[in-house]
């Protein structure tokens, strides 16, 4: 199974490149991989009156696919010296402003009653602690970035540190 999250325990650096603050994926939890294996027994159930071979080859097929497909989907948030990148988004690090964290029942508030229509998202079920990252581009008229992080503390860190 994928590691969780790799949070950079030190900065890494290329002599081409900025230096990397902070990395993490956001790889789908044990349990997601559970409902995946049941969904993929379905496949069984279905075809079981035809053909148990059918069977277990639809729930092995099915389990390929949907692997594929969180694998495929799977994020990542990267904190560089210049940039941020959260999932396909990039932004200039310049234009990163106020950054907090929320846990629990302010997560879920940040996610739902308190959410900004324009706001860009890259949330993720399986991870309950959010960061709101304020936008201060003026050409930009996202608000603010909301984003799903196994270890918000960190990820505040390096987008408060200079």
């Amino acid at each position: 199974m994928p590691e969780s999250s790799a949070a950079a325990s030190a900065p890494n650096s290329t002599p081409h490149g900025p230096t990397v603050l902070y990395s993490e994926k956001l790889s789908p939890s044990l349990w997601i991989w559970l409902v995946a294996v049941g969904v993929s027994a379905a496949g069984i159930l279905v075809l079981a009156p035809i053909s148990m071979s059918a069977g277990y080859t639809a729930a092995v097929v099915l389990f390929v696919i949907i692997s594929v497909l969180l694998l495929v989907s799977t994020p990542s948030i990267t904190v560089t010296t210049e940039s941020l990148q959260v999932g396909r988004a990039t932004i200039e690090r310049r234009y990163v402003g106020t950054v907090q964290q929320f846990r629990g029942k302010e997560a879920t508030a940040e996610r739902g009653t308190r959410l900004h229509g324009l706001a860009y998202l890259c949330l993720r079920g399986w991870v309950d602690p959010v960061v709101r990252i304020e936008i201060t581009d003026p050409s930009d008229p996202t608000p603010y970035w909301l984003t799903s992080t196994r270890r918000p503390e960190a990820l505040v860190q390096a987008l408060t540190t200079s």
